[in-house]
C-alpha cells in the first residue's frame, strides 16, 4: 500500500470513529462535548500518527497480499496496534482531563475495546472495498 493510501486509511479511520465516540464518550462521561472533543481529537492525532507507523511496520513483518490476511492475523494487528497505543494515550488523557493514570486507563481501556471490534470491522472493510476498487477497469 502506497504512502498516501495509508495516510487516507488512516483519516478515514478515525474520523469516522470520532464521529461516535465524542457523542457516546460525552454521554457516558457526563462530561461536556468541548471537553471530550478535546480529549478524543487529541487521541486521534496520536492514534494516526501511531497508526501510519504501525502499519508500515505491520506490512514489512507480514507480507503478502492484505486481502487474504486469516482472522488471526487481523486480530493480533488489532490487539497489539491498541496495546502501544495505550502506552502514549493513558497519560495523555490523565493530563488532558486532568484525572488519575487509573481513571484515564478506564477511559482508555473502554475506548479500546471498542477500536478492537472496530478496526477488526474497518479494516475488512476497507481492504474488500479497495480490492473492488482495484479490480475495476480505468
Amino acid at each position: 500500500m502506497k504512502s498516501w493510501e495509508r495516510c487516507l486509511h488512516a483519516c478515514l479511520f478515525e474520523v469516522i470513529a470520532l464521529a461516535m465516540l465524542i457523542p457516546a464518550t460525552s454521554w457516558i462521561m457526563g462530561e461536556n462535548h468541548s471537553l471530550m472533543s478535546v480529549v478524543m481529537i487529541s487521541v486521534s492525532l496520536t492514534a494516526m500518527a501511531w497508526n501510519i507507523a504501525f502499519n508500515y511496520v505491520f506490512d514489512r513483518l507480514v507480507p503478502g497480499d492484505r486481502i487474504t490476511r486469516k482472522l488471526p492475523i487481523r486480530i493480533v494487528h488489532s490487539i497489539s496496534f491498541e496495546a502501544g497505543l495505550l502506552l502514549v494515550s493513558v497519560p495523555l488523557v490523565a493530563w488532558l482531563m486532568k484525572c488519575s493514570l487509573w481513571q484515564a486507563f478506564l477511559l482508555d481501556a473502554g475506548t479500546a475495546l471498542f477500536f478492537l471490534v472496530y478496526a477488526l470491522a474497518f479494516n475488512w472493510l476497507y481492504d474488500n472495498l479497495r480490492a473492488r476498487w482495484q479490480q475495476q477497469p480505468a
